[in-house]
């Protein structure tokens, strides 16, 4: 049994056009173009059985989920729930984002840089914290979320939360059981739509697995060769894995066996090189393994000219003795290492292989060594792999080795990732594992 939640932030507002804050005061409405955006994503989700849908009341984001819902096509209406409420900017609300820049400089920098320490005052003179509050907002959401669609309980269900920036980056990080100093390592743009999966597996209550971050690729299917958030300030990395294996699709562990791609891989391959053609590279690493450097082969072949550079650190995970085994063949064997594996990655050490912990330490140094090595200008490009990648976006995001299975990478999936302050700062998750471009946006 499971849950898929969707996650969808309201549509462009007339405040957004205009660049003012807008927090929970209900004073701006969706713009033609944010109408057009809710019926593209709910035209997206058209295919998907959706068994039940919440909507903030505000009317930008319950505008956005009644055009959405109608043109999904299944007869839901959203219930309306005030933890959906956006963020309390009281002070604020109404003026320009320079306004607020000129007014309150020193605020205005906390809230950029360490938006939990936000420290804003009511009218009648009491201080409060904005950001603390709406993560135990979104913690109430949460909980009745969760005891209304426990997957422990409930039969597998879809359903549907449409919100505002701000409340659904506390909603995630509430579900991933992080603090609120990771706020700005997230980014959720206009209509997009992100993906967790919740199950209810071994000794723990519920799992949270992210299928996709800020999908965006729906709003624009007219768009040949794809579309991804813009790119602001400082360096930009396309984290990919590797296209599909006969091994991936027979289900073996295949790790430091360096297998090629099959004929699928080289098309998703391909389809990753046609969604990212428009891009402009300036580098490209790939694992010194054959399958990510047909992948990187593939997406550069609409880049002539890129430098392609072999990195040992983004090698997939040492298997040992479990490489080229299907699972059922390794839990006649260690059938205790693999449920733990499953459940608890970080205390395993594979046979003859290596730990989660030998990963992450070289994938992230490797990754790091990258990000320190790019100008504020450049985009570059690196193909790895499933374990590989898992680590480095927990390690982004602010997760651990235990949460590895936290995070989902499909073959020929797209990743990227925003230094906005610079390598030496943290980064933002501007999406992740989009493969819209291999066809539907789940």
């Amino acid at each position: 049994m499971s849950l898929r939640i969707l996650l969808v932030r309201h549509g462009l507002s007339s405040f957004n056009l205009e660049h003012r804050i807008q927090g929970r005061d209900d004073l701006s409405s969706l713009t033609e173009e944010g109408v057009k955006q809710a019926l593209a994503t709910g035209e997206a989700l058209r295919d998907l059985s959706i068994n039940a849908a919440y909507s903030s009341p505000l009317r930008r984001a319950h505008d956005t989920a009644t055009a959405l819902l109608a043109a999904q096509g299944g007869g839901l209406e959203a219930s309306l729930d005030d933890d959906l409420r956006e963020v309390d900017l009281a002070p604020w609300s109404g003026l320009l984002s320079s306004e607020v820049q000129e007014r309150f400089p020193e605020a205005y920098r906390v809230w950029k840089q360490q938006p939990e320490q936000l420290q804003l005052e009511r009218a009648d003179g009491s201080s409060y914290a904005p950001i603390p509050e709406l993560m135990e907002q979104a913690r109430r959401f949460a909980d009745r979320l969760l005891e209304r669609h426990n997957p422990a309980s409930v039969a597998a269900q879809t359903v549907l939360v449409v919100g505002h920036n701000a409340i659904l980056r506390c909603l995630l990080l509430t579900l991933l059981g992080l603090p609120a100093s990771g706020f700005r390592r997230l980014r959720l743009d206009n209509a997009s739509l992100s993906v967790l999966n919740l199950s209810a597996t071994g000794d723990r209550d519920v799992v949270v697995q992210i299928e996709s971050l800020n999908g965006t690729t729906h709003l624009h299917p007219e768009v040949c060769g794809g579309w991804l958030p813009a790119k602001g300030a400082g360096p930009r990395l396309l984290l990919v894995r590797h296209g599909e294996t006969d091994w991936n699709r027979q289900g073996r562990f295949q790790g430091q066996i360096d297998i090629p791609l099959n004929d699928n891989g080289f098309a998703q391959a391909a389809a990753a090189g046609i969604y990212l053609r428009k891009l402009s590279f300036q580098r490209a690493y790939t694992s010194s393994m054959s399958r990510p450097r047909q992948t990187a082969e593939g997406i550069l072949s609409h880049h002539p000219g890129v430098p392609l550079t072999s990195v040992r650190d983004l090698v997939e995970i040492g298997h040992g003795q479990w490489e080229g085994c299907l699972e059922s063949e390794i839990e006649d064997g260690w059938a205790d290492l693999l449920a733990a594996w499953k459940q608890a990655p970080e205390t395993v050490q594979m046979p003859e292989g290596e730990t989660i912990h030998d990963v992450w330490d070289r994938s992230l140094r490797g990754w790091n060594t990258i990000a320190a090595s790019l100008h504020s200008d450049e985009t570059a490009l690196v193909v790895a792999h499933d374990a590989v990648n898992k680590t480095i976006l927990c390690g982004l995001l602010g997760l651990s080795a235990a949460d590895i299975w936290a995070v989902k990478q499909g073959n020929g999936g797209v990743t990227v990732i925003d230094y906005p302050n610079g390598a030496d700062q943290p980064p933002v998750v501007v999406c992740l594992n989009q493969t819209a471009h291999l066809g539907g946006v789940l």
